[in-house]
């Protein structure tokens, strides 16, 4: 099962203190608008997500049809077939893709110690 791109989201306090340090680990602006506090930084293959008051804990975050630079990718697996296949797999779902739709669309699942996982597909 392909999943996309991987990075962790991170719920943090102060979007600028945590950009500053980051920084200082080599991380640099991958995308993001700090004015919206939410950025995207990257250290070689490592992408993180800084996200200010947008939700309550630190999430594991796959992208299906990007790549670890943000670009699309021409071969990858539709989130809705991954949502069906993981139900299959007797996978809980906490929040659902419509499957009836098309294009972006995400859904959440938690692993056994309650840690979030988001499935993002922006196109």
């Amino acid at each position: 099962m392909k999943l996309g791109a991987f990075s962790v989201s991170l719920n943090v306090k102060d979007i600028n203190a945590s950009k500053l340090f980051y920084e200082k680990l080599g991380f640099q602006t991958l995308g993001g608008d700090i004015s919206q506090n939410w950025l995207i930084l990257k250290n070689e293959n490592c992408v993180i997500g800084l996200f200010q008051g947008m939700f309550d804990k630190n999430i594991l975050t796959f992208n299906p049809g990007w790549d670890q630079n943000a670009q699309n990718i021409d071969s990858f697996t539709d989130i809705r077939e991954l949502q069906k296949q993981l139900k299959e797999n007797g996978i809980s779902i906490q929040r659902e893709a419509d499957e009836s739709s098309e294009g972006p669309a995400y859904f959440t699942i938690e692993d056994p110690d309650g840690n979030q996982i988001l499935v993002d597909q922006h196109r």
